[in-house]
């Protein structure tokens, strides 16, 4: 999956329409590009591969102040579905990297919160289970020490279950504060982003 698919899509979606640059701004507003790597070429080339799937459709060219016409883009039906099963495994799913998680809770608000939190509880059950391996390998890693195993090898494991550990309690703190009604969510309003800015 790619964070910068899904993130271009999310923003032409809450626009409505969007050019290149309207996406590049917001994106960089929410500093996609530190944490997602999303790059101003990236964009583009998403813009354009994404409507040669028929996932987006030209709308309107604007006249560029000085550079190149400016093509606004909407999400079409095949567009919206995409959309819907990008962020649905965004942030449901445990082995996508960290970008994907991120762009996935940068666009949570436009689900229903009940679809979040069913969604969220997915990614906890198997972080769940996750962290019960990590510390199952470290015992036996201890176990085998005894055999002649590198003691230092364990600290791999200590690594992996205190990593489980933070994202468990991140995830179930999220969780509990989508239950008590924080953040305002699709199903609760239209402007679950609040208004887009016009540039």
């Amino acid at each position: 999956m790619s964070a910068t698919r899904l993130l271009v899509l999310g923003v032409v979606r809450m626009y409505g329409r969007a050019h290149g640059y309207q996406v590049r701004r917001e994106l960089l507003s929410w500093s996609a590009d530190k944490w997602a790597n999303v790059q101003p070429g990236s964009i583009y080339h998403a813009l354009k591969k994404m409507t040669a799937e028929d996932l987006l459709e030209q709308v309107d060219v604007e006249p560029g102040e000085g550079g190149p016409d400016r093509i606004a883009y909407r999400l079409t039906g095949e567009g919206e579905q995409e959309y819907q099963v990008l962020l649905s495994k965004a942030l449901s799913d445990p082995e996508l990297n960290h970008p994907d998680l991120s762009a996935g809770i940068s666009l949570m608000t436009s689900f229903p919160r009940a679809r979040v939190i069913n969604l969220l509880r997915h990614r906890l059950v198997h972080l769940e289970a996750e962290q019960r391996q990590a510390k199952l390998m470290l015992d036996e890693v201890k176990a085998s020490m005894e055999l002649g195993t590198p003691a230092h090898v364990g600290e791999l494991y200590r690594l992996w279950g205190g990593i489980t550990d933070a994202s468990l309690s991140w995830l179930q703190g999220l969780i509990a504060r989508l239950e008590a009604g924080e953040y305002v969510m699709s199903d609760e309003s239209d402007d679950a982003f609040g208004t887009p800015p016009s540039w």
